[in-house]
């Protein structure tokens, strides 16, 4: 039996994009399994007994050496903020290829805590900072102090002791660009050194709290319970920042995406399960609850998400134990196609993403196709005709095409760059100034305007002798030439309309990371958690590999 890959139609919009949950595809998840095999040390811890000082991670084989510097330092309650505009955070990190010399842990020393306005070299690759989760961080430290271990309620809220507020790679700040370290095979996925800087941190984080402990009380102080850190993970706080990349980077957005719909498609092909692939999937299924039911958020909007998909996932438990034979023909396609009738988008993804947990064989060989040589798809067709353009747009944006930007609610927003930050935000162009300064990222609009350009023009007319007059519509030139071959490349929603929901937006990159229980403190950031019951860098060599739903 042939299944058919879904329509870019129907998965790239907003709404559905939004609901995408972590899988075995996911970032962090395939990091853990290419470096289980190497070496992890604790190569400095040098801290002085309020937690603050200087300590370096690192993981090696062979010759290959990455090390993460940690930085801690002490700063009033008044500079702790989680907003990108801060100039100051309790920790600051380096990954640095390699081992450091005393030299560079002095460069680092002056220049990483400063962040943004300090300068790597290229023999750093990612950098990033974090502030503690202060009552969960002060409690933690008091309850081990005390010779207790933490009140794990308080912990399952929070779910972390340190959260992350950026982490920077490919260049920025004078990091190591991209094209010096793209062919070694151990980061050939996406992000993988970004993951591993964030993992490394989550072990900083016990470590000193376990430090603090014991410099308080040296007799009656114990260590924080293995289990315990197990369950804790690395919050992150992330906003706008984040939504342009997946309008900027179409074919890597449509690496990840087509990865994941090939595994679906694959799976809900398989005519015979077996009973091993069968328990897998059960027993993550029903693991998994616990993920939804200590998913906590204050936002109304995720509530209802939240409630919507418990309800679906009960239902879909239900169905497959007194309706579905799992010994029938092609029992996942089965489920599928009950998901698509019967449940909702936030279900019909999470149980997407549940599917893979029994395939290594399936997803293994995607995740080596997930990252992209971008360049190689920048050049535009020059000798191709508008005919040809026209007709890529008509079959790759048919619903783009419907929208009526005369009307004011489907042009309401504008992108652009904050002065100070050089960050991307989001405003009202009715209410706002600005809206000159806009960045190229209304894709949709653009490609309406395109196509209605398209309609008074010849069809033979080759798109060189187009753009030498319209070289405005440059951008989308490009991106329609591109989708013609990346069906999964472009958004297929408008993402300036008045109803859009940019979180969503983050939310689809973040589940690629690996994330777990977005929590929208605003219709513009969110925080997350990452790692959480992730294996432990000593436990790394033999681990479950659904350690996310045990």
């Amino acid at each position: 039996m042939q299944v058919k890959l879904r329509s870019p139609n129907t998965v790239m919009k907003l709404s559905r994009l939004g609901s995408f949950h972590q899988s075995k595809l996911s970032f962090l998840r395939s990091f853990l399994k290419e470096f289980k095999d190497w070496e992890y040390k604790n190569d400095l811890f040098d801290l002085n007994a309020d937690g603050y000082g200087t300590a370096i991670y690192s993981f090696r084989k062979n010759e290959r050496v990455y090390s993460l510097i940690c930085f801690a330092n002490k700063i009033s309650d008044e500079e702790r903020s989680d907003r990108v505009i801060a100039t100051k955070w309790d920790a600051a990190f380096t990954l640095h290829d390699g081992v450091p010399s005393k030299k560079d842990i002095e460069r680092l020393k002056n220049e990483v805590p400063k962040q943004e306005i300090g300068r790597l070299t290229y023999k750093e690759l990612t950098l990033s900072r974090a502030n503690k989760s202060v009552r969960v961080f002060n409690h933690v430290v008091e309850r081990l102090t005390n010779g207790n271990q933490p009140d794990l309620n308080l912990l399952e809220k929070v779910g972390y002791l340190y959260r992350t507020t950026a982490v920077y790679g490919s260049g920025k700040f004078g990091l190591a660009d991209r094209f010096r370290i793209k062919n070694r095979e151990e980061i050939n996925g996406p992000f993988r050194l970004e993951m591993m800087l964030v993992y490394l941190v989550r072990q900083f984080t016990f470590d000193q709290v376990n430090h603090i402990a014991k410099s308080k009380n040296p007799k009656k102080a114990v260590r924080l319970d293995v289990d315990i850190c197990k369950n804790l993970g690395i919050g992150n706080s992330t906003g706008l920042g984040m939504a342009p990349f997946i309008v900027n980077h179409p074919t890597l957005l449509n690496n990840w995406v087509m990865s994941r719909e090939m595994a679906l498609k694959k799976i809900r092909e398989i005519k015979e399960v077996k009973i091993g692939e069968k328990k897998i999937f059960k027993k993550s299924l029903k693991n998994s609850l616990k993920n939804i039911t200590s998913w906590n958020t204050q936002s109304d909007y995720q509530k209802k998400k939240i409630k919507y998909l418990l309800k679906d996932v009960k239902r879909f438990l239900n169905f497959i134990e007194t309706e579905l034979n799992f010994e029938s023909n092609y029992p996942f396609n089965k489920i599928y196609l009950w998901l698509e009738r019967e449940a909702c988008d936030e279900c019909i993804e999470y149980i997407v993403s549940m599917m893979m947990e029994p395939f290594d064989h399936i997803t293994e060989p995607l995740i080596k196709l997930m990252s992209s040589n971008e360049d190689k798809y920048f050049t535009i067709p020059a000798h191709r005709t508008i005919g040809d353009l026209k007709n890529i747009i008509e079959e790759r944006y048919p619903d783009i095409l419907k929208i009526n930007y005369e009307k004011r609610e489907n042009l309401k927003n504008f992108w652009f760059i904050s002065k100070n930050k050089e960050e991307p935000r989001y405003a009202d162009r009715f209410v706002e100034d600005g809206a000159d300064l806009e960045q190229p990222l209304a894709i949709a609009r653009d490609i309406k305007r395109l196509y209605d350009k398209l309609l008074i023009t010849k069809n033979d007319l080759t798109i060189d002798k187009f753009l030498f007059h319209n070289s405005n519509l440059r951008h989308v030139v490009r991106r329609a030439f591109i989708i013609e071959n990346f069906p999964y490349s472009e958004i297929q929603d408008n993402t300036i309309g008045e109803n859009v929901i940019p979180i969503d937006m983050l939310r689809l990159k973040l589940s690629f990371f690996g994330a777990l229980k977005f929590d929208p403190r605003s219709d513009k950031w969110l925080r997350i958690c990452m790692f959480q019951g992730a294996p432990l860098p000593h436990q790394l060599k033999n681990f479950d590999q659904q350690w996310i739903y045990n």
